[in-house]
C-alpha cells in the first residue's frame, strides 16, 4: 500500500493504522549485547514508523482547514472587540505605544511607520508652518525633524534663542521658538495665532515642565501653578486644532545619576507628576470638544530604554530623538502621502468599482450555489488533477465522475469567502501590522527547523530517474520555505542571503524551462487546451487578487515572469518544423534542429537583454503595457526579466541532453545505481561541491543512486502548491503589499508567527483545489466550445482595460 504524504489531500482521508507487530522473541544469551542492540534498533524504527502514521491519521489537511477557519472567525471577533473596547485609532498607537526592535528600529504598536526620505518630507510639507515651541527638549526634537527635511543641516542655533528654518525649494517653514515654561509669555503667542488676520502655523509642537521643576526646586506650589496655566493654554491649543494639528510632548525620562548638581532636583518622580497633569487637562479639554490635541508620549517610552546614554543626563541621545521626529512626521504625513509601509494614520480608500464588482460576483454565486444545493444535492467527486506544470500527469486509480452543475459555484463560494480574508488581511482596518526587522534567528532558526521536519519525512522514491516527479516536488518545496522564511525576515538586508535567494528563483525558473521542454519534446501537444490549462494554472489566482486587491499584474512580479517564459518556449517548439522525441529517433540530424531552434532562442534572448530600447517600446505598448507596468513603468519588469533571462534556456538544454542520454541509455538509472561510472562520477561529484551553480545541486542530487531513491515528502507537498504560497504570502502572511507582518496574535511574535502560517498554508492548499476545479469548467476540451470562450473572455478582457483607461485621471485634473 503506498504511503500516505505529511499531510493528505482534503478529500483524502485515510484508515487508521493497523495493530502494532508481535514482540520479537528473546535474544538468545550468549549475545546479549548485540541482541539487545539490534532489538533496540528495531523499536527505534518502529518508533518513528508508528509516530508518522499518528500524526498522518489525526492532523489531515481536511481538519486542518476547518481548524484555521475557526481561528480566523475567532481572531475577526477578537480584533472587532479589541477596537471597540480598547480603541482602534492607529494614530494614537503611533503616538503613544511602542517598542524597540534592535537598538535604533522603533515599531509602533500594531501599525508600521514609514521612513521618510527628504524629497517625501518635503512633498508632505509644502508651503506649510511648523511651529515648535517649548524648552531645550523640543529645540533637540525641532532640529531632528528638519534633519529629515534637509539632511545636512547643522545644529548650531543659539540656545535661549528663536530659530527659524526655510527650505526654499518647497516652501516649508519650520520655526522653532524658546518658551521654557507653560506660562503666560507661551499663552500670549498661542493667542497670537488665533487672531483671524495672523499667519496660523499648520502643525504646532509644544512642551515644558523642566525649567518649572529646576528654577522653583520641585515644589508642589509650582506643580500647582502648572496646572493652571495649562488649563488657560489648552482653549487656545483647542482652537488652533479647529484649523492643524496640535501635539503636546509628554515629558522624557531624567538619568538622574548623572544630572549635574543645578538639575538633581528633576527626578523622574517629578515629571511623571507633571505628565500626568498634562494629560489629565487635555483629556479632559478633548472630552469637551470636538478638536483634538494629541499626546506624544512614544518618544518618552522609546527614552525609558536609552536615557542611559544620554551625556548629561538630561538630553535624549540621537537615536532617540529620531523616534520622536519620525513618529511626528508619519503622524503628519502618512494620511497625505499614503505610503504603503506606513500603515499608521492612515485613512482606507473606499472600495472601486471593479472591488465592488467583485464583490458582488462572488455574492451572486454564493446565492447560486445555495438555491442549487437546495433544489438537489447531487453529490460528486471532486477528480484528482493534472499538474500542468510537470511533465507527468497523476493519474486516478478510478474513474472520476464529472463535476455537477453546482461544483464550479460551490468553488466561486469558497473562492469568495477566502477573497474577504484576503481583503481584511491587507486593505481594511481589521488586523494589526508591523515592520520587519532582520537578525540572523529569525532567518537560520526557522530554517533548521523547515529541514529537520524534511529529514523526518523522508520517504522511498516510487521511481530512481533523474529529476524525477517526486524529486523536482521536493525541489520546488524546500526552495519555497526558504524564500517564504526570507521574506517574513527581511533577510533581503543581509547581502550573502539575499545573493543565495537569488539563485533559488532562478532555479524556479530553470524548471519551468526543462519541465515544459520535456513535455514538449516526449508528448508533442502543442494544442490549445494544454496551453489554456497552463495558462489558467499560472494566472487565476493572480488575476483575481488584481480586481479583489486593487494591485497591477505586474507587482505578482514571478507570474508575469513565468506566463512569459511559458510562451516563448512554447514558441520556440511549436514553429515550424516542430521536432519531437519520435522524429528524433528517426535521423540524429533532427538533433541539430532543436539545437538551431535552442540557438535561435538565445539571441532572441541577446538581442532584447542588451536593447533596452527596444525592450521598452515593445513592452509600453497598450494593451500590452496594462500587464506589464508598475506605477506607470516597465522598468520593474525590465530589471526582473534581465535578472534571470539565459536560466530557461539553461534548462531547456539540460532537458534535451538529458533526454538524449537517456534514449540512448547511456545513464544507469536504476535502484541504488550510480548515474556513471565510479570515476566519472566520483570527479562529477567534486565538481559540484566545490562550485555553487543550479546544476551542481542536481548532481549531487542524482548521480548516488541512494539519493536518488528517497524523497522529502513534507517538502514535496509543499512543492505541490508552491505557485500559491508565493502569491498568498503577499497579502495573508505578510502585509501591506509584502512590506510588513501581518499581525494576528498581538503582543507575542511568536504565537502570531505560528498561527499566520497555519492559516496562509491552509488557504494555499484550498485555492490549489479551487485553481483545478474551475479549471475543468472553465477551459473545455472540445476546440470549438473553448475558442469561444476565448473570444468571451478577450472581449470581456477588453471591455474592462478600456474602462479602467477612461476611469484614470487626466494629467493636471
Amino acid at each position: 500500500m503506498e504511503k500516505e504524504a505529511v499531510w493528505r489531500e482534503a478529500d483524502g482521508a485515510g484508515g487508521a493504522p493497523g495493530g502494532a507487530p508481535p514482540p520479537p522473541p528473546p535474544p538468545p544469551p550468549l549475545d546479549c549485547t548485540a541482541a539487545c542492540c539490534h532489538g533496540g534498533a528495531k523499536m527505534a524504527v518502529l518508533a518513528y514508523s508508528l509516530g508518522k502514521r499518528e500524526i498522518n491519521q489525526h492532523f489531515t489537511i481536511k481538519n486542518a482547514k476547518l481548524i484555521s477557519l475557526v481561528v480566523v472567525i475567532l481572531l475577526l471577533v477578537f480584533h472587532t472587540a479589541l477596537r471597540y473596547y480598547e480603541g482602534g485609532d492607529s494614530c494614537e498607537w503611533l503616538l503613544s505605544r511602542g517598542r524597540y526592535l534592535g537598538e535604533n528600529v522603533w515599531q509602533p504598536y500594531g501599525c508600521m511607520m514609514h521612513k521618510y526620505k527628504s524629497i517625501e518630507a518635503k512633498t508632505c510639507l509644502a508651503e506649510k508652518r511648523v511651529a515648535f515651541v517649548g524648552d531645550s527638549r523640543i529645540r533637540q526634537l525641532f532640529y531632528s525633524f528638519i534633519k529629515i527635511i534637509d539632511p545636512g543641516r547643522r545644529e548650531d542655533g543659539n540656545k535661549h534663542e528663536d530659530i527659524p528654518f526655510e527650505e526654499e525649494s518647497s516652501a516649508v517653514n519650520v520655526d522653532f521658538l524658546w518658551y521654557p515654561e507653560a506660562n503666560n509669555s507661551m499663552k500670549e503667542r498661542l493667542i497670537s495665532w488665533t487672531h483671524e488676520a495672523s499667519a496660523k502655523p499648520d502643525v504646532v509642537i509644544l512642551g515644558a515642565a523642566t525649567w518649572s521643576i529646576k528654577l522653583h526646586s520641585g515644589s508642589s506650589e509650582t506643580l500647582q501653578q502648572y496646572k493652571v496655566n495649562l488649563t488657560a493654554i489648552a482653549v487656545h491649543l483647542e482652537r488652533l486644532a479647529d484649523h492643524g494639528e496640535v501635539y503636546w510632548v509628554l515629558q522624557d525620562p531624567v538619568n538622574e545619576e548623572v544630572l549635574s548638581e543645578n538639575r538633581k532636583m528633576i527626578t523622574n518622580q517629578q515629571l511623571e507628576l507633571y505628565n500626568e497633569a498634562a494629560t489629565d487637562v487635555l483629556n479632559s479639554s478633548k472630552r469637551s470638544s470636538r478638536s483634538r490635541v494629541k499626546l506624544l508620549a512614544a518618544s518618552r517610552q522609546a527614552a525609558l530604554e536609552t536615557i542611559s546614554q544620554s551625556d548629561d543626563g538630561l538630553h535624549l541621545p540621537e537615536s532617540t530623538r529620531n523616534v520622536g521626529a519620525m513618529v511626528l512626521m508619519n503622524s503628519v504625513c502618512n494620511k497625505l502621502l499614503r505610503p504603503i509601509d506606513g500603515s499608521c494614520c492612515q485613512t482606507l480608500p473606499p472600495p472601486n468599482f471593479l472591488q465592488k464588482l467583485s464583490a458582488c460576483f462572488f455574492l451572486g454565486s454564493a446565492m447560486v450555489f445555495l438555491v442549487l444545493h437546495v433544489l438537489g444535492n447531487n453529490r460528486h467527486r471532486r477528480p484528482v488533477p493534472p499538474d500542468v506544470e510537470s511533465l507527468e500527469e497523476k493519474k486516478p486509480a478510478t474513474a472520476a465522475v464529472p463535476l455537477g452543475p453546482k461544483a464550479p459555484f460551490q468553488a466561486l463560494c469558497r473562492m469568495g469567502i477566502i477573497m474577504a480574508y484576503f481583503y481584511l488581511c491587507d486593505r481594511a482596518d481589521v488586523f494589526m501590522k508591523e515592520q520587519k526587522f532582520y537578525t540572523h534567528s529569525t532567518f537560520f532558526i526557522p530554517l533548521i527547523y523547515i529541514f529537520v521536519l524534511g529529514v523526518f519525512y523522508s520517504e522511498n522514491s516510487k521511481e530512481t530517474k533523474l529529476l524525477n516527479r517526486e524529486q523536482t516536488d521536493e525541489w520546488k518545496g524546500w526552495m519555497q520555505l526558504v524564500i517564504l522564511i526570507y521574506h517574513i525576515s527581511g533577510a533581503s538586508a543581509f547581502i550573502p542571503v539575499y545573493m543565495h535567494v537569488r539563485v533559488l528563483v532562478a532555479a524556479y525558473l530553470f524548471q519551468t524551462g526543462y519541465g515544459h521542454f520535456s513535455f514538449f519534446w516526449l508528448k508533442g501537444d502543442f494544442g490549445l487546451y494544454r496551453v489554456c490549462q497552463v495558462l489558467f494554472r499560472l494566472n487565476f489566482l493572480v488575476l483575481v487578487l488584481c480586481v479583489v486587491m486593487d494591485r497591477p499584474y505586474q507587482f505578482y512580479y514571478f507570474v508575469p515572469l513565468v506566463t512569459f517564459w511559458f510562451v516563448v518556449i512554447y514558441a520556440t517548439l511549436a514553429m515550424w518544423p516542430q521536432i519531437l522525441q519520435k522524429k528524433a529517433n528517426s535521423s540524429g540530424m533532427w538533433h541539430l534542429g532543436v539545437l538551431a531552434k535552442l540557438l535561435a532562442l538565445l539571441l532572441f534572448i541577446c538581442f532584447f537583454a542588451f536593447s533596452q530600447g527596444f525592450f521598452e517600446s515593445i513592452f509600453s505598448m497598450w494593451p500590452i503595457s496594462k500587464l506589464f507596468e508598475l506605477n506607470g513603468s516597465i522598468h520593474e519588469w525590465w530589471f526582473r526579466w534581465k535578472l534571470d533571462r539565459f536560466v530557461v534556456i539553461h534548462g531547456m538544454l539540460f532537458a534535451f541532453i538529458y533526454l538524449v542520454l537517456q534514449k540512448r541509455q547511456v545513464l544507469s538509472e536504476g535502484k541504488g545505481e550510480a548515474l556513471f561510472s565510479a570515476k566519472i562520477s566520483n570527479l562529477l561529484l567534486f565538481l559540484s561541491v566545490v562550485s555553487f551553480i543550479i546544476l551542481a545541486f542536481i548532481l549531487i542530487r542524482n548521480i548516488p543512486g541512494y539519493a536518488r531513491s528517497i524523497y522529502s515528502s513534507f517538502f514535496a507537498w509543499f512543492g505541490k502548491i508552491s505557485l500559491e504560497l508565493f502569491i498568498c504570502q503577499y497579502h495573508i502572511w505578510l502585509a501591506a503589499d509584502t512590506k510588513g507582518i501581518l499581525v494576528l496574535i498581538p503582543g507575542n511574535p511568536s504565537l502570531n508567527i505560528m498561527v499566520s502560517t497555519f492559516i496562509f498554508v491552509c488557504v494555499a492548499h484550498e485555492i490549489s483545489l479551487i485553481t483545478n476545479d474551475l479549471a475543468q469548467v472553465v477551459i473545455p476540451k472540445d476546440s470549438v466550445a473553448l475558442l469561444k470562450r476565448l473570444g468571451a473572455v478577450g472581449l470581456f478582457s477588453l471591455i474592462v482595460l478600456l474602462l479602467a483607461r477612461g476611469s484614470q485621471p487626466m494629467p493636471g485634473a
